[in-house]
């Protein structure tokens, strides 16, 4: 996935921005925090988790979602957010 397209939707920006500051949250606490109800979180999730800028782990029926700080995409982007709130 390019660039463009991560950053296009508003929704996936938030859950970035949320997860990598926050760190793990379950689908239902990302939702509720960026304003989007659940299926639309859930399919902003899979595209960036199928992009490995979050990884999941499972407990049951709860999915567990944090920022995958092992990518290096991920921390880049991640290092962006946090000079963008820095610099305000």
């Amino acid at each position: 996935m390019a660039i463009e397209e991560v950053f296009s939707s508003k929704g996936r920006v938030k859950i970035l921005r949320i997860l990598s500051e926050i760190g793990e949250l379950n689908i239902s606490e990302i939702a509720r925090r960026a304003g989007l109800n659940y299926a639309t979180t859930n399919q902003h999730l899979q595209i960036l988790e199928n992009n490995k800028l979050v990884r999941h782990k499972t407990f049951g029926r709860i999915r567990i979602f944090r920022f995958n700080e092992e990518n290096p995409r991920a921390r880049m982007i991640g290092q962006l957010m946090e000079f963008w709130e820095e610099t305000k």
